[in-house]
């Protein structure tokens, strides 16, 4: 007696391809939003804080994990505490939702020696 029959082994197999691609999808979209949502965060903090930066983002099962902002020097009309507020503000309306973690860094030039 056959385990299993050639049906069902085709309707498992389909199941699984159709699973796999649903996933696939959901992976895609919430890569293709995030993107949109990083490009939003740095036009906000670009008008806000006055200089370009590049914002990564971790997903995992659907949960914003970490946020990466980074800016290509130390913004002078702005304070540390502000600066991080106003990265924490425009991550929460563009992401809606608030990360596990966000992370806010700066380049500085090479030292001058004494």
């Amino acid at each position: 007696m056959r385990l299993w029959s050639t049906r069902r082994f085709r309707t498992a197999a389909a199941v699984a391809t159709l699973s796999l691609g649903l996933a696939a999808c959901n992976a895609a979209d919430a890569v293709k939003h995030g993107f949109e949502h990083s490009r939003a965060v740095s036009a906000q903090l670009e008008a806000s804080v006055g200089m370009k930066s590049n914002v990564g983002f971790n997903w995992n099962n659907g949960a914003l994990t970490a946020v990466t902002v980074h800016f290509d020097g130390m913004p002078e009309n702005r304070s540390l505490p502000e600066i991080a507020d106003l990265c924490r503000s425009a991550v929460r309306e563009e992401f809606k939702q608030t990360p596990q973690r966000l992370i806010v860094s700066f380049a500085i030039g090479p030292l001058m020696p004494p």
